[in-house]
């Protein structure tokens, strides 16, 4: 069955570009870096952010972070840029996560809405019997612009929970990169509860911590609110992006047979034109296919309780060798050294 619906893609211009382009360019102004620098390659100029009507692509935003990242050469950046974005000032998009009643509806609104909220990284929430978990999934090839990126997604959701809440929240945070050199800014802005070289890009809090009210929330706003947000997702050409597509067909076909060429069939391409595709966003379709897998046994022995027996079963290894090997494969580490980690 062919892919229904339509998804954007790297060089695909639905970003507008004074909302959080200009939040990231007024940052590097701000500490007396010259626009023209900043803007150089991004084919943008500061007259076209000033109309309020410019879009640009994910490739040009990410231009602007890599330029951003040269002139500055700050390691606070990512953590400034990110207690900036959320809730943000987008129109009504934002307006729901103002007047959101509490934790978990505004989290799920930001994953309902991240085109417009998070279009560069998409946030994907899920449910253990005690924690809330958030990890984030590449969107259109990050590059070397993707440990920005996840400090200022993991930044804008802990300032604004701070923020809306009025309370600080116990976060825990888990990113795939090795720890970097300005350890002291994650726990100045965030916390000392940060782990690295792990399987996700994820933040998790305790589930009592959802459904505690917010003060200053509004129903009849949030009604409002919700309505100009629809009417702002309406006019999007597309709400998810080809590589966030392609992970939600492989998640939901995980215990199928799945080859580059039955997956190119689904989305309407000849295997050839799948491949340059995949490879213009910086990624293959083994890499794809194994991040998938990755993540549905991780959820099966955190969400599910399975052992070792069960996942291989459920993802048809029927050689539990062979289950083992590819999951070091894609962790780096045994199923049996993360379990004793305690990840679970």
């Amino acid at each position: 069955m062919a892919i229904k619906g339509e998804w954007y893609e790297c060089d695909t211009s639905f970003i507008a570009a004074h909302h959080q382009p200009a939040i990231l360019l007024d940052l590097g102004i701000s500490r007396e870096v010259d626009s023209h620098l900043l803007l150089r390659g991004t084919q943008l100029f500061v007259d076209d952010i000033l109309t309020g009507k410019k879009r640009i692509s994910p490739l040009q935003f990410r231009t602007l972070i890599a330029n951003t990242q040269k002139h500055l050469a700050a390691d606070d950046t990512s953590f400034l840029y990110g207690e900036r974005l959320l809730p943000g000032y987008y129109g009504d998009v934002s307006q729901v996560l103002h007047q959101s009643e509490n934790l978990g509806k505004a989290i799920q609104h930001l994953c309902d809405s991240h085109a417009l909220l998070s279009p560069l990284l998409t946030p994907r929430m899920i449910q253990s019997n005690t924690h809330l978990h958030i990890y984030w999934l590449d969107s259109c090839g990050a590059g070397d612009t993707l440990t920005f990126l996840v400090e200022a997604s993991m930044m804008a959701v802990s300032s604004m929970t701070h923020w809306l809440s009025g309370e600080r929240m116990p976060w825990r945070f888990s990113c795939t990169y090795a720890q970097p050199s300005y350890i002291e800014q994650y726990w100045v802005h965030m916390n000392e509860e940060v782990s690295f070289d792990q399987q996700l890009n994820m933040m998790s809090l305790p589930l009592s911590c959802l459904d505690r009210p917010w003060p200053g929330a509004s129903a009849i706003a949030l009604r409002a609110a919700q309505v100009g947000s629809q009417l702002q997702m309406d006019t999007l050409d597309a709400r998810e992006s080809f590589l966030s597509m392609l992970y939600n067909h492989l998640r939901q076909h995980i215990r199928q047979p799945l080859n580059l060429d039955s997956v190119a069939e689904a989305f309407g391409m000849s295997p050839a034109s799948f491949k340059r595709k995949l490879q213009k966003h910086d990624t293959h379709f083994q890499e794809q296919l194994d991040l998938a897998r990755m993540h549905v046994a991780l959820y099966l022995y955190e969400v599910r309780g399975y052992n070792n027996q069960d996942v291989a079963h459920y993802l048809r290894f029927n050689d539990l060798n062979n289950f083992r090997r590819s999951f070091k494969r894609w962790t780096g580490v045994t199923p049996g050294e993360m379990l004793a980690a305690g990840y679970r």
